[in-house]
């Protein structure tokens, strides 16, 4: 943040109308959710404020209102009834009967249980068993609600379609899952699957939600009625039901929502056909009826108004025929509930309380007039083109202009695409984004009057203090001195990069908590950047626990090399007090590794133009980052490459650890490690000069010699512990020798 805060400053107003367009483009593509809410919100406000629109005379809705239950009881109600229900919508000429109702269990208004224990007890009067079985069958008939209405769904003239849901995770089943079960329930509903799928050539788009499993309605019935469709709906984030999915994949299927099944067999349509391109899906195509979906194949609800838009007719006039003749002719009839307490409440943009199945009404009304609110897919060109030209529009007036005419203009630009927005939604049902360009508007308008009075006020006093906390003061100086420097760019200089990272921390932050952890990896950070510049080194970067910085740049220093190691030996004392100190307050200890590499590297701004680093690139600078790994290996802390060990070998002890090939580099070099500051007290200096004869004896293949003399390094320099790691290496070579072209170099394929 205060290296944009810095960077504010710095730049002039078109650069600053740019970035505030490019800022809002990326918000635009991380689908914020808080803004996305704010445009779902503006959607609704265009809704309501559209007014209410007149349905079709095509769809009308049966409704188990307040008035059924007082004159037919409280639900749920014996399925003979619903059976009468069923006749009586056929005989008056419905075309279509859609339940918004699930019949997932056996009635328990049936009397077949009674039934079956009445049947002993007529035989034990000793009646003829053919009686008893006819007088049990004959009651049977009357008593099993569930064949009485797989009956009436039968023999119904109008196409009755069944509605189920489908379990779209684990949470919530209640039934076994066995193949047979699943088997069954996916026959029940493979009728009603689309049968048809259109992909665009090449495509290998699948953008359909996904189901677990059907809750499916009793076999008898849906076998009776044989059509069905799911009534799940997915709300968006603030809960609001804007769109109805109208695929859903089960399987390999694709299966249909009850609003386009209905509308379907309305329309005397045999196939429904899904089409997809490159990028989704783009709607279902039912005869001369293309539904437009967006690209996941969710349909935009056309909501005409608050609930009961609709005709409703109460199921208990139905029932009792006060209803005149040819009401529900050629009609969708939609049977749900709406009495408070017994129906599926949902929110929507129109009301915070609208019945489901008056939802599924709009769907099937939009469907049959073809009134559609789509958001096409190049409605992004319009977002685009109205972020640059607002943007352009306002950075162009503000720059020219006083602060209140540059307000007075920037409104008049936002009313003027809010009519835009309003005028398109209301006349062709296409939805723009609102928020978008007005925030374009209003960034660049605050980022412009901010620039203009916030740059009157100590602006190298702000640069300063911002940069302070990340680079070295040089740097800020340079950079306050030459403000170009902040151009992208660099320079190759000869550089020496320290690479330290925490070892084993991953594993430590499991078996800790993490507010210790925190509290450890920050105050190791500070201390550690507290050495850095107190040896002017340009602080690069932090990456979790590691550290990463370089010396020689921006401000020349021919002893960069020494300054570097003696950040390195003063990192290492450092840790050690932090580490007695934390042992003491039960607090775990930290070990680090330390790479540091001295060569010809890139160093400037590196990035892009809407953020970039002063940092350093190259191979040089790989190398460094792979010693820095490479500690681990050999149970150094710091490990030096060859061209720092040249430099630096008069004034530090170091010692020689290996000889590898880079993976990439053909060339080998040995690398080193630093001990202390020259010159080493003797019991040490012995132990490095006896290693350096085992690594002799190693390279020349005298592999027990070697082990003998690396044996004694151990016992008497035990921190010196790459000599553990040349007594396996020896075993290793010794059990299989290796061939007389053998060099000694170790491949470093490692980072």
């Amino acid at each position: 943040m205060k290296k944009l805060f810095v960077l504010f400053f710095s730049l002039n107003r078109f650069s600053l109308t740019f970035y505030s367009v490019i800022f809002v483009l990326l918000l635009v593509g991380a689908h914020l959710h808080f803004l996305e809410s704010i445009e779902l919100k503006t959607y609704d406000l265009r809704l309501i404020s559209r007014g209410k629109l007149s349905p079709s005379p095509h769809v009308v809705i049966a409704a188990i209102d307040e008035k059924s239950l007082k004159l037919d009881g409280r639900w749920p109600w014996s399925r003979s009834k619903l059976a009468r229900l069923v006749e009586a919508l056929s005989e008056d000429g419905a075309r279509v009967v859609a339940f918004d109702i699930g019949f997932f269990e056996p009635d328990p208004a049936s009397g077949l249980e009674a039934l079956e224990e009445l049947a002993p007890k007529l035989k034990l009067l000793g009646l003829d068993e053919s009686v008893v079985r006819a007088l049990l069958e004959e009651e049977r008939i009357r008593l099993d609600h569930d064949m009485a209405l797989a009956h009436a769904f039968k023999n119904s003239r109008a196409k009755i379609v069944l509605g189920y849901f489908f379990h779209m995770g684990s949470q919530g089943l209640h039934f076994d899952l066995s193949s047979q079960v699943i088997s069954e329930a996916k026959d029940l509903i493979a009728p009603s699957r689309y049968p048809l799928v259109a992909f665009k050539q090449g495509s290998g788009t699948n953008p359909f939600p996904r189901a677990v499993a059907p809750q499916v309605n009793l076999g008898p019935l849906a076998k009776a009625a044989r059509f069905c469709g799911y009534f799940n709906m997915f709300p968006d984030p603030d809960g609001s039901v804007r769109r109805m999915p109208l695929v859903i994949r089960y399987g390999e299927d694709l299966f249909p929502p009850l609003s386009v099944e209905a509308a379907r067999h309305f329309l005397r349509q045999t196939q429904a056909m899904v089409e997809v391109d490159d990028r989704g899906m783009r709607g279902i195509r039912l005869g001369q009826t293309f539904i437009p979906t967006d690209t996941s194949g969710r349909l935009l609800i056309n909501y005409y108004g608050p609930p009961q838009t609709f005709l409703h007719y109460s199921v208990s006039d139905i029932l009792r025929g006060k209803f005149p003749n040819n009401t529900f002719k050629d009609k969708v009839v939609l049977v749900g509930a709406t009495a408070v307490g017994i129906y599926d409440m949902r929110n929507t943009p129109v009301s915070p309380v609208f019945p489901g199945v008056e939802i599924h009404a709009t769907v099937i009304d939009n469907i049959l007039t073809a009134r559609f609110l789509k958001k096409p897919f190049l409605a992004w060109l319009y977002d685009l083109l109205a972020l640059i030209f607002f943007g352009t529009f306002a950075g162009f007036v503000l720059a020219r202009t006083s602060p209140l005419k540059g307000a007075l203009a920037v409104a008049a630009l936002a009313l003027f695409h809010l009519g835009v927005c309003y005028f398109l939604f209301v006349s062709y049902g296409i939805w723009l984004n609102v928020l978008y360009p007005l925030l374009t508007l209003g960034l660049v308008y605050t980022v412009l009057t901010g620039h203009n009075y916030l740059s009157e006020q100590k602006e190298r006093h702000r640069i300063k203090g911002a940069f302070n906390q990340y680079v070295a003061p040089a740097v800020v100086s340079r950079m306050l001195k030459n403000p170009e420097q902040l151009q992208l760019g660099g320079v190759k200089r000869d550089l020496t990069v320290l690479f330290s990272d925490i070892r084993g921390f991953t594993a430590l932050s499991e078996s800790h908590p993490p507010e210790i952890m925190v509290t450890l990896l920050n105050e190791y950070l500070t201390v550690m950047t507290e050495v850095v510049f107190r040896h002017q080194g340009t602080l690069d970067k932090y990456v979790g626990d590691a550290l990463m910085a370089f010396y020689g740049a921006p401000v020349e220093q021919e002893d960069h090399p020494q300054r570097a190691c003696f950040t390195a030996l003063e990192m290492v004392e450092a840790l050690g007090t932090l580490n007695e100190r934390w042992v003491s307050e039960g607090k775990p200890a930290l070990d680090v590794g330390i790479g540091i590499n001295t060569g010809y590297m890139m160093v400037g701004n590196m990035g892009s133009k809407q953020r970039f680093d002063y940092t350093v690139v190259g191979d040089a600078v790989n190398l460094g980052a792979r010693l820095e790994a490479a500690n681990k290996n050999y149970g150094t802390r710091i490990l030096l490459g060859e061209t720092t060990y040249i430099r630096v070998k008069d004034y530090f002890a170091c010692m020689e650890v290996d000889l590898v090939r880079v993976k990439g580099k053909n060339l080998p070099i040995r690398i080193y490690e630093l001990l202390a500051k020259a010159p080493l007290a003797p019991p040490l200096a012995e132990a490095v000069e006896a290693f350096h004869k085992g690594l002799e004896l190693y390279r020349n293949m005298m592999w027990d010699d070697a082990i003998e003399v690396f044996r004694q390094v151990i016992q008497s320099a035990p921190q010196l512990r790459p000599a553990e790691l040349y007594i396996k290496r020896c075993k290793k070579l010794r059990a299989r020798p290796p061939g007389e072209h053998w060099d000694g170099v170790f491949v470093m394929d490692f980072k």
